[in-house]
């Protein structure tokens, strides 16, 4: 058995704990799982970032942006630091599908602590990526993460073709015209499924458009907290 994240083998130490164990597999070693730091702490309740205030500045200015206060919140799993920096860049851009399972466990734990008060029918909704993008990149993570949660997920939007996000500017991103267009209504709770949250733009924008068509309440949950 070997680590996904640095191919390095994975000795497991035979204990009485964990005896009875062994037939779960484990998708990262102990030295990679260590770099990987959870949100822990205070944060927003908002959006997740690390901070001692309830609520955050950046919160506090899309609440005055009407039409952009459309999420319940967001809920992040992780801190966005040097390794899941490096692991994320080897999964989304050089197309390691495989590598995505380093993650599994860590989302599926996070949701159900978090999102336990959804009842069965809510629907996650992953962002898509363009048509272009996806080609280029060869699948989306956001479907992948969606894949590992325990309600239905519907792709029910599609993505316009632009520039990168990660190109743009804070304030280029804050302006960027809604991207997405929606195949069908949602008369149900969503939570949309992305894997980092930046500055929220992204998500705000298919929120906005879920809501123009019947979605009651959208939440939000992503990988890595930027």
């Amino acid at each position: 058995m070997y680590c996904l994240a640095c191919q390095d083998e994975i000795i497991i130490q035979i204990t009485w704990a964990n005896l009875f164990q062994l037939s779960q597999p484990t998708a990262i070693c102990e030295e990679c799982a260590a770099g990987l730091k959870l949100l822990e702490g205070g944060r927003c309740k908002k959006c997740s970032r690390t901070t001692e205030e309830v609520i955050c500045s950046d919160c506090l200015f899309w609440e005055r942006q009407a039409e952009m206060n459309t999420i319940e919140f967001n809920y992040s799993v992780f801190v966005y630091n040097e390794k899941i920096q490096d692991i994320v860049a080897k999964w989304k851009y050089r197309g390691d599908y495989a590598l995505g399972e380093v993650f599994r466990d860590y989302v599926s734990r996070a949701f159900r602590k978090r999102f336990s008060f959804l009842n069965k029918e809510s629907l996650a909704v992953p962002i898509p990526l363009s048509t272009e993008r996806a080609m280029e990149r060869g699948f989306n993570q956001a479907y992948q993460l969606a894949d590992f949660l325990p309600i239905a997920s519907s792709n029910v939007l599609s993505r316009k073709h632009g520039e990168k996000q990660s190109k743009k500017s804070r304030m280029e991103r804050i302006a960027t015209e809604n991207p997405f267009f929606i195949r069908k209504s949602i008369n149900k709770a969503v939570v949309l499924v992305d894997d980092i949250y930046t500055t929220g733009t992204t998500l705000r924008h298919a929120a906005q458009l879920l809501k123009q068509h019947g979605c009651p309440n959208v939440y939000a949950f992503t990988l890595i907290r930027g």
